[in-house]
């Protein structure tokens, strides 16, 4: 399954330029978790403060809940959060508590 995330970033050029150096070389620990979940791709683009990640995932072994759980339970992944979280803030549309928020496909070129 492919899905479309976004989030926005602080508007602060130094801020960017820090979050996008961080992910020149994400940590080990937090790919690990990532394709541990099933997720099989991912890319991250901005315009301007605005990300969109482009998420591919293994259904047999994706559940986004279970991520997110397992997140909470491990504590480079909770690093990384806090972390990113200096960089980032919600978009105008992203309930309380959350960060990526899944965006709703609109068009499909088939």
């Amino acid at each position: 399954m492919r899905y479309g995330l976004a989030l926005d970033l602080k508007d602060d050029p130094q801020l960017i330029a820090r979050y996008e150096e961080f992910h020149r070389d994400v940590w080990p620990d937090v790919i690990r978790h990532i394709r541990q979940h099933g997720v099989t791709g991912m890319e991250i683009y901005r315009l301007g403060t605005r990300l969109f990640m482009i998420m591919e995932t293994d259904d047999a072994i994706y559940d986004a809940d279970r991520m997110a759980q397992a997140a909470l339970n491990d504590p480079a992944v909770q690093r990384w959060e806090t972390l990113m979280w200096e960089f980032q803030t919600p978009t105008p549309w992203t309930p309380a508590g959350q960060k990526w928020v899944r965006m709703e496909r609109i068009f499909e070129l088939g």
